[in-house]
Parts: structure tokens; C-alpha cells; sequence
């Protein structure tokens, strides 16, 4: 049996939409900020493969709980329970989709990239994302299971 080109267009919607599923996530201390989704495209299950040499796209919405003129997102890998910093390209969180300066009550979407370097070890581990307001408390902290591969 020939499958008709409507079935072929909801197994294809559903796959697409697979790929930008909210992840589960751990919050890892979110003070000054309530996370609201968490996406990192691709990654259409967990924990994500991660290709050494692609850039992966990450969207946070979170709320403020607070004002600051500023945020600085902090990145890294961790492993047994060791947090080794891991360099993203923008680090300045008025640069990254917000629009500065954060309000309180506000909702915002965080968007950055996550470049895999190709001399990155065939590892799992654990993302951890922070970004951080005026007096270095957190807006948003994740940790989400990944396993960098070839």
C-alpha cells in the first residue's frame, strides 16, 4: 500500500515538530528568573547528540523576577560534578534576543548557539547554561544530559 501524500504530510509535520519539543530540563538554581521552556534544536530526544563541528541553537523564555541593566550567560560541561568552562560565541545576554534592560514581570526569549568543536572528546555529559543579572545572580540556570559524538 502506497501511503497518500496527506499521511506523508503529518509524518513529516510531526517529525518537524518533534525537533523543537521543549526539553526536559533540571533547574539548577534559577533565583531572579522563573524558566518557562528550554529548546535546543536539533535535538529530537535526550540526551542530545551533540556532532562535533555543528552549532546548535538554544531558546530560553523565562521570566524576570527582578531589574537589571544587563546579563551574562556561563556555559559548562560537567563532569563528576566538575564544572568545566565551555566558551559560547556571545556571552553578553543584551545581545542574545534580550532586550536590555530586563524588567521585572517581563517575559523574554534567550537565544544563543552552542558550537561542538571538532577536538572536543567523544564524551557524555552534563550541560550546564547560566546567565547571570547586574549582581551576579541567576536569571535562569539548566542542566540537560548530552553526548558529544562524531
Amino acid at each position: 500500500m502506497v501511503p497518500s501524500p496527506l499521511a506523508l504530510l503529518l509524518a513529516l509535520g510531526a517529525a518537524a515538530t518533534a525537533l523543537a519539543e521543549p526539553l526536559r530540563f533540571v533547574d539548577c538554581g534559577s533565583v531572579d528568573g522563573s524558566i518557562q521552556e528550554v529548546n535546543v534544536s536539533p535535538c529530537p530526544t535526550q540526551p542530545c547528540l551533540l556532532h562535533k563541528g555543528t552549532s546548535y541553537s538554544i531558546n530560553v523564555t523565562f521570566a524576570s523576577k527582578i531589574e537589571s541593566q544587563g546579563s551574562k550567560a556561563r556555559v559548562y560541561g560537567e563532569m563528576l560534578h566538575v564544572d568545566i568552562p565551555f566558551p559560547i560565541p556571545e556571552p553578553d545576554g543584551c545581545k542574545s534576543g534580550i532586550q536590555c534592560p530586563i524588567q521585572k514581570g517581563h517575559s523574554y526569549s534567550y537565544l544563543n548557539k552552542l558550537p561542538v568543536k571538532s577536538e572536543y572528546p567523544s564524551i557524555k555529559l552534563v550541560v550546564k547554561w547560566e546567565l547571570v543579572d547586574d549582581q551576579d545572580q541567576m536569571l535562569f540556570c539548566w542542566k540537560i544530559p548530552v553526548q558529544i559524538t562524531d
